[in-house]
């Protein structure tokens, strides 16, 4: 099972976006609250090169945000991402 993370905030709603489609696939994945961990913000921002959350990693690829997310979730990349048959 890859390992999924996830850098967020918590008054951000695609961050509570993300989430929620990860949980609906059943996959587990850390959560780093930026809000309150800067030093967990300097490294989002150096393995993301971008300010903004949430930000999502699949192992060591990098997803992008929420948007992101679900477009690999329509275009049916998601699911052999996470491991699972389609």
């Amino acid at each position: 099972m890859p390992r999924i993370e996830i850098y967020t905030t918590p008054q951000c709603p695609f961050c509570v976006q993300a989430k929620r489609l990860l949980a609906k696939k059943g996959v587990e994945f850390v959560e780093y609250n930026v809000a309150v961990d800067t030093a967990r913000r300097r490294e989002m921002e150096a393995r993301s090169q971008r300010r903004t959350v949430p930000q999502i990693f699949i192992d060591d690829f990098h997803v992008g945000g929420c948007d992101d997310l679900y477009e690999l979730e329509g275009d049916a990349k998601l699911d052999p991402l996470l491991g699972r048959a389609g």
